[in-house]
């Protein structure tokens, strides 16, 4: 049993995360290692998966990198997840249980099999003339799906989903905001499936490898799980309760951090109760909450600054205007000069990457509290 402080659990979470010193100069091995990039077309800043990928490598990505990985395959979009095309081999089998009813929900199953001509006619259309938008795709569904969600009677989006969970379409790219779908077999790999049990090993390693430190079980996630069973070694982490997993070619590793600004969606975030017990950091992405009930803004940024999560920048790229527009900076701990200097120089690059300037609410943007 590995015994953890905090700031150890923090800098080995920063470093799985690519977020210490030196930056990772490929974009690939960036998705490679942190195994997903999470899609969310939100672009107050920039879009989430964008975000995430200038965090690590700077003013030197460009999104046509990520457009293009896209367009070749090299990377794959599914279910919300920018992955690895050969890391879809871990996901096969999961596709295969889907079709025969071995896994999802129930009523979903049932609802899929009630529109069984729907399905086909979508296959066949795909067949002919792939790729297509869902909005080209006739509706011929039988039973409409039902929900309180915006998803309510949105039934070839939907079915579409489910099929891609079946392992037998694909989004081949987009058109805008569109998603482009076809059919699988010529979007996928021809990679050998490998087994559902491990496969699920597999990814657990690999999800503990990306974020260094996890929990052995967490709440139920549809898509990308927070927790890694067994993976790793046992820890625990002082002042924190329970036991943790953690990657043992982390440990005791010399660690040398930055300043960053980071995606709401990033994964050094994203588990909010993870995020609470190790780096002891107020927030959540308030885009939901009417404007008179946020503390910190529409899409606010955590920013990073070493091992420790310290403000939020709230900020918003105004392209008519060609400028980034920096109402506040909310600083959960007095940013000293070597702080605010970091923050300001994150600041600025951020600018220079969106090629918008920078507009502040007044004074040195680290040394605004906001």
């Amino acid at each position: 049993m590995h015994e953890l402080s905090r700031l150890d659990a923090r800098r080995i979470a920063v470093r799985a995360q690519l977020l210490d010193r030196p930056r990772p100069t490929e974009l690939f091995d960036v998705v490679h290692h942190l195994t997903l990039l999470q899609i969310d077309l939100t672009a107050a800043v920039a879009p989430s998966a964008d975000l995430v990928a200038w965090s690590r490598l700077g003013s030197s990505y460009s999104p046509a990198e990520l457009e293009s990985a896209l367009q070749g395959h090299a990377l794959l979009e599914l279910l919300g997840m920018i992955r690895p095309s050969e890391d879809l081999a871990l996901y096969r089998a999961e596709m295969a249980e889907w079709r025969l009813g071995s896994r999802g929900w129930p009523e979903t199953i049932a609802w899929v099999r009630a529109n069984e001509a729907c399905r086909r006619d979508i296959l066949d259309r795909l067949g002919s003339s792939a790729p297509l938008r869902a909005r080209d795709l006739p509706d011929t569904c039988t039973v409409p799906w039902r929900s309180t969600g915006w998803n309510n009677d949105r039934n070839v989006i939907r079915l579409l989903e489910c099929m891609m969970r079946r392992g037998e379409v694909a989004i081949a790219g987009r058109q805008g905001g569109d998603r482009l779908w076809d059919l699988a077999a010529r979007v996928y790999p021809d990679d050998p499936v490998i087994p559902a049990s491990e496969a699920l090993r597999i990814r657990n390693e690999w999800r503990l490898r990306a974020l260094g430190i996890a929990r052995t079980r967490g709440p139920e996630c549809p898509v990308e799980p927070q927790d890694v069973g067994e993976a790793g070694e046992p820890a625990v982490v002082q002042g924190v309760r329970g036991t943790w997993r953690v990657d043992p070619s982390l440990l005791g590793q010399p660690f040398s951090g930055r300043a960053a600004l980071l995606s709401p969606l990033d994964r050094l975030v994203y588990d909010r109760k993870r995020m609470v017990e190790l780096f002891e950091f107020d927030y959540q992405l308030e885009m939901y909450k009417p404007a008179a009930k946020r503390r910190w803004g529409y899409f606010a940024l955590p920013i990073l600054y070493g091992d420790r999560l310290v403000g939020k920048l709230d900020a918003t790229a105004d392209r008519k205007a060609g400028v980034l527009r920096v109402d506040a900076i909310h600083q959960d701990v007095p940013f000293d000069t070597a702080m605010a200097a970091a923050v300001d120089d994150e600041i600025k690059d951020l600018a220079d990457w969106l090629e918008l300037d920078v507009t502040l609410r007044g004074g040195r943007a680290g040394m605004d509290t906001g």
